[in-house]
């Protein structure tokens, strides 16, 4: 049974980029980075034992959160010891220096997590000859962005994009060029407000005025997907998931129906405007009333907030049952499509799930088409089990009418 291979490096050098150094005289241009040395660069592969990553999008905040790792190292060397003058890191295991874990299968390595490294942990041995192990922790970019503090963002006047306003604020970090995919954005908004907050603070009331998405993704770049990319209800041809032998097996599914997503009242203010609300008054009278409340935002007019709160409430007065995570065991026999989807999905691909329950007369099926918002990877010597969370669209495009609130002018939002 063939598993993926997985690839573990360290980067001790400094500064946000995963690219080796670029020295004069050497290296490829456009892969490799400017500096004055080469960092030290090393696999650890065939040292590691367990590795547990965790990444995705948290549904009542609407916000992504920091991508984490959790990796234990077979240290039979004490290699990550930081007082061992004999460790190869003598003098490099310092936080914030990055790893990257990749996995190979076929012929195509895909990537699993990129970021920084909070520490190591070691479990000391009582006696000489037992097994060492160090934990190495670590975190995605958004941490970065979080330490950092700004107030004045340059070049960041009224009537810019929410792509370039994003570009704009990681430029204030030299968060680099490479690490990077911005969509343009639908947004215009008003100058940057100039206050002290932190640079992930600043790019997620950005997301937030726009209604799109910004995180880090499994190679390390910062992402900002615009309304018109993230709320799409299918981004490509979804997956399809089924325990009848008539799509990709799971080990898992867990499905739900509840009120969690329900919003049927939204007020959203921009900064120095009338807060704009909308309501779904039928939706109020069969599951109360379930608040949605956005304020500080950037929008340049209240028209704007307007659709914003109206196509909210449009695509969550209603709720369905839904599968919440699907868990894929890939030391399934002969599981090749199971393996390439827990390696290959990630945020916003869609997928189709489907579970056979008992009914009176034969059986009956639960099926829903939903986006993937969370990834987990759960790895050990003989085990590897991805999960994936998944929810309707940020904002359903089906159920908003093709405006998605962006074409002022041109369409009316329907519900």
């Amino acid at each position: 049974m063939a598993v993926p291979i997985i690839n573990v490096v360290i980067n001790f050098s400094t500064g946000p980029s995963f690219a080796q150094a670029f020295i004069i005289g050497s290296g490829v241009l456009g892969t490799n980075v400017l500096a004055d040395s080469a960092g030290v660069i090393v696999d650890v592969s065939d040292q590691v034992d367990q590795i547990q990553i965790s990444r995705g999008r948290n549904a009542l905040a609407d916000q992504f959160n920091p991508g984490t790792l959790s990796l234990r190292i077979v240290d039979i060397n004490g290699d990550f010891n930081s007082q061992n003058t004999q460790s190869p890191y003598y003098g490099l295991l310092n936080p914030m220096r990055k790893i990257s874990i990749t996995a190979t299968y076929g012929s195509t390595t895909y990537p699993l997590f990129a970021g920084y490294i909070l520490g190591y942990n070691t479990i000391t041995p009582k006696s000489v000859g037992e097994v060492v192990y160090t934990t190495i922790t670590a975190i995605d970019g958004l941490r970065l962005l979080s330490n950092a503090q700004i107030t004045t963002v340059a070049d960041s006047g009224a009537g810019q994009l929410s792509g370039t306003r994003i570009n704009r604020l990681l430029d204030s970090v030299s968060w680099p060029n490479s690490q990077r995919s911005i969509d343009a954005g639908q947004t215009t908004l008003q100058v940057d407000p100039g206050t002290g907050r932190t640079v992930l603070g600043a790019c997620q009331t950005v997301q937030l005025s726009e209604y799109g998405a910004f995180y880090m993704d499994a190679s390390g770049n910062a992402v900002f997907k615009d309304r018109l990319t993230a709320s799409k209800s299918v981004n490509g041809t979804a997956v399809v998931f089924n325990d009848n032998g008539t799509g990709i097996s799971y080990f898992n599914a867990m499905w739900l129906l509840n009120d969690a997503q329900i919003y049927n009242k939204a007020f959203i203010t921009a900064t120095g405007l009338a807060t704009q609300t909308a309501v779904n008054d039928a939706s109020v009278a069969k599951y109360f009333t379930h608040g949605y409340t956005q304020v500080d935002l950037l929008m340049q007019d209240t028209a704007t907030a307007l659709n914003y709160a109206q196509a909210y409430v449009a695509s969550r007065a209603e709720t369905t049952v839904r599968c919440d995570a699907i868990t894929l065991d890939l030391y399934t026999n002969n599981y090749t499509a199971g393996t390439i989807a827990a390696l290959d999905l990630d945020f916003f691909d869609p997928v189709t799930i489907t579970t056979t329950q008992p009914a009176t007369t034969g059986t009956s099926t639960l099926t829903k088409t939903l986006q993937v918002f969370g990834v987990q990877h759960s790895i050990s010597v003989n085990s590897w089990k991805t999960t994936f969370t998944t929810l309707e669209p940020i904002i359903d495009s089906f159920i908003c009418g093709s405006s998605l609130y962006g074409i002022l002018g041109t369409n009316t939002l329907s519900y």
